[in-house]
């Protein structure tokens, strides 16, 4: 089952500054929300589903050099204790030289629910900020209103296909680390006994602190361990304790992707 969403167009005046002036933002993108079903565990399995025109592309958690991240808001949710995303496995854009981690297409992102008093059914409000782009990119928000039946509901299959690409999680104690300070922040050096993912891999690194600027990882590989390398600097522009448990890490590769959270100290 899906319900529609509402959107509202957050750039007006780009879009009609912009060579697709004769697109609204329905003709770009199409939102539902995919109803889902009752896990084993009692949480409630949906999905927000994305469709979007033909080289229109949206962003990961982490959007690259010059994507604009998400964000998600769920507030005004009734009987709604928590929420986890899970991002499938995305691929890498160039554009102009820099790189974006996105989708291209479609995008089914299943959503987690747990209610706050299983048995009764769930309120789900909120909002959901994201960037479509193309030539250009566009802010749209995203207004959640559904309410989720407390039955079962039936497996669905885009739902399913999506969550069998979301990286697996990696075996607590695979990544080691080391920091030292630098003007601006701190240099962070990891290493990561993981297997080959396939192709170029690529590292990110998420610190947990909002505003705090990740650098492109430099990554190399001997076998089944590889580095990697940046820098990260917080809002404050200077050193600070890192929160070494609260790191979450991916290894992004073109056919299969791995995920760990938390680093030990070399």
């Amino acid at each position: 089952m899906t319900a529609p969403l509402t959107l509202r167009l957050l750039a007006a005046a780009c879009i009609a500054a912009s060579p697709i002036h004769a697109q609204s933002i329905d003709d770009i993108v199409r939102i539902d929300l995919r109803h889902g079903w009752q896990t084993e565990t009692g949480s409630r399995m949906a999905a927000l589903h994305l469709t979007l025109a033909p080289g229109w592309k949206t962003y990961w958690r982490v959007p690259g050099d010059s994507g604009i991240p998400p964000a998600f808001d769920f507030t005004g949710s009734g009987n709604l204790d928590r929420v986890a995303l899970h991002w499938p496995r995305p691929s890498v854009f160039d554009s102009a030289g820099l790189e974006t981690v996105g989708y291209v297409g479609e995008l089914v992102l299943p959503m987690e629910l747990w209610a706050a008093e299983p048995g009764n059914d769930l309120d789900l409000r909120g909002r959901a900020s994201l960037g479509v782009c193309r030539d250009i990119c566009l802010p749209v928000d995203i207004a959640f209103a559904a309410t989720l039946s407390a039955g079962p509901g039936a497996p669905d299959p885009a739902i399913r296909a999506a969550l069998d690409t979301v990286p697996r999680v990696a075996p607590a104690g695979v990544a080691r680390c080391t920091t030292r300070p630098i003007a601006d922040g701190l240099h962070l050096s990891l290493t990561l006994k993981v297997p080959e993912q396939g192709g170029q891999e690529r590292v990110f690194v998420e610190t947990g602190e909002p505003g705090t600027w990740v650098a492109p990882t430099t990554v190399t590989r001997h076998g089944a361990q590889m580095t990697a390398v940046t820098e990260l600097v917080p809002p404050a522009a200077r050193p600070f304790a890192l929160d070494r448990g609260a790191l979450r890490i991916t290894v992004l590769g073109e056919s299969r992707a791995i995920e760990m959270t938390g680093c030990v100290a070399e």
